[in-house]
């Protein structure tokens, strides 16, 4: 509602005006009402209007002497409207060069006031419509400033920027709030995953107004990961008297109120400065590929959960250099036995939670950069995340010796396929198997097992290649080869959706929306028609 001010030092016409018009019909509400410019003005000092309609003739101050005063000290940026008569129109053309914004003639019409008051809200609107586009082009040019210096691609005027328009204080971490998807079925699909993840965006905005422009969305740029950005600043926590750890946990407390699924938080490191946020970004996306082997819980920090080397914590280093020799040389009897060596030699520190935690970061760590020496194209990270996952059993203990047994095994197999490039001429296969089975239910999971090809590394080299992800890819296949029928058929629609692999009508008509731009029907008749 657009808040109203009346100023008369006629009681009857202040009592006329307000029930003249239904206010909040058009709406507005009548916030204060004065008896003449002085008591105004003592009210604008605390308080903000919209609107201000204003006798002229007033004792103490009046209505051109309230409108000059305003201006003068731009204590408002209300729009101002004079009532005055017949004989008061010499003042009116006065009260115009002062900005004044209309005027209307005593008596008061009905009509004219209803006017008046639809001629202010379309204007609030358009400058609403205006101030909101401009301030998400400013959120979203501070966003590609964030993002260029949290990837590491950035210059002074990057940093001088975002400087001048966040609020930092103290060291700063790099967090991302990720949707926990593990469990969600094929049904729910990209489309609403994305919906689910700009009502993440907007709950986490809403939660922490004062630095809503701390969020970032998207800020992976990977089209498989629903996550969202934060800059965190230790004053953040500070100023209301929490710990970081209170601050986290507040924030998953209200997300738990207003947010469907789910979330974890991952926290990376502490910086110094914001200069040094892609180290903190860096060590988030280090958390996200080793979760798998530990206790799933919402909440990581990167000193407490990941860092390797905390004082008075011995590596079992022979133990760990077993493990990598056997998983280079490929040898699956040695990867189990050197594995189950490595627990021993853990388990000698009383299970020590830590001890276990902390070996196998390491030893993940070591097995990263033994596959980036065969490819530095491909994100190491998300295979790693991939393997654990695949690797893990419900009935196990994440990070249980079973657990990295299957993983260390999978996983030298995945190098030894980096080493002979077992993806040359892979995807000319790939895109036969599509060609052939696009109406089944085909997965890049299901394509690697038959190729004997890690598929989240099958997955990277098709992206790379095709500049989409493969389930984008086998989409558009479909959809096109859905286009062929409904040009070339007499099919129904639900009969194609069939055909080309979607059991759900409807699911199939929003993907062919998002593809071409219009419905299958719609399609149909424009193509046919040409």
């Amino acid at each position: 509602m657009l808040k109203v001010m009346l100023v008369d030092d006629e009681p009857y016409i202040l009592q006329g005006l307000q029930v003249l018009v239904n206010w909040n019909k058009e709406g507005f509400v009548i916030d204060a009402l004065m008896t003449n410019g002085a008591e105004a003005m003592k009210y604008l000092k605390d308080h903000e209007v919209d609107l201000i309609i204003s006798d002229i003739q007033m004792p103490m101050m009046t209505g051109l002497e309230l409108l000059e005063a305003i201006n003068k000290e731009h204590l408002s940026d209300a729009k101002i409207v004079l009532l005055t008569g017949f004989d008061d129109f010499s003042y009116v053309q006065k009260a115009i060069r002062n900005n004044c914004f209309d005027y209307i003639l005593k008596p008061v019409s009905k009509e004219d006031l209803v006017a008046l008051l639809r001629k202010v809200a379309n204007l609030n609107q358009e400058k609403s419509i205006v101030e909101e586009k401009q301030k998400k082009m400013e959120d979203a040019y501070l966003a590609s400033n964030l993002i260029s210096i949290i990837k590491g691609k950035y210059d002074d005027n990057n940093v001088e920027y975002v400087k001048n328009h966040l609020q930092l204080a103290g060291k700063l971490r790099f967090v991302d709030f990720e949707i926990m998807t593990e469990g969600i079925s094929d049904e729910e699909d990209d489309y609403d995953l994305r919906l689910l993840q700009k009502q993440l965006f907007s709950s986490l905005k809403e939660i922490l107004k004062e630095n809503s422009n701390h969020f970032i969305f998207d800020v992976s740029y990977d089209k498989d990961n629903y996550d969202v950005g934060f800059i965190y600043c230790e004053n953040m926590a500070t100023r209301r008297d929490m710990t970081e750890l209170d601050f986290f946990q507040m924030i998953l407390k209200k997300l738990e109120v207003v947010f469907a699924k789910p979330v974890r938080i991952m926290c990376g490191k502490m910086v110094a400065d914001v200069s040094s946020l892609s180290k903190s970004y860096s060590s988030c996306a280090r958390i996200s590929s080793i979760k798998g082997f530990h206790r799933q819980k919402d909440l990581y920090f990167y000193e407490t959960d990941i860092q390797v080397g905390q004082s008075g914590i011995v590596l079992c280093k022979n133990s760990l250099d077993e493990c990598i020799n056997a998983i280079q040389s490929n040898d699956h009897d040695a990867v189990r036995e050197a594995v189950q060596h490595l627990f021993e030699d853990m388990n000698k520190s009383e299970g020590n939670n830590n001890v276990i935690d902390l070996n196998i970061n390491y030893l993940l760590f070591q097995l990263i950069h033994l596959a980036t020496e065969q490819d530095d194209n491909v994100n190491q990270e998300e295979v790693i995340q991939y393997i654990s996952e695949i690797s893990f059993e419900k009935s196990e203990i994440r990070g249980s010796a079973e657990h990295l047994e299957r993983f260390a095994i999978e996983y030298s197999d995945y190098l030894n396929g980096l080493r002979k490039n077992v993806s040359r001429g892979i995807l000319a296969k790939i895109e036969s198997e599509i060609k052939e089975h696009y109406a089944e239910n085909i997965s890049l999971r299901n394509l690697g097992e038959k190729f004997f090809i890690n598929s989240s590394y099958l997955g990277q080299i098709f992206r790379k290649k095709y500049n989409q992800s493969f389930k984008d890819y086998l989409t558009n296949y479909r959809i096109n080869e859905a286009c062929k029928q409904l040009v070339n058929s007499e099919k129904k629609v639900n009969q194609i959706a069939a055909d080309v692999g979607y059991k759900d009508c409807d699911y199939f008509i929003r993907k062919f929306i998002e593809t071409k731009g219009c419905t299958p029907s719609k399609y149909r008749k424009t193509n046919r028609e040409v």
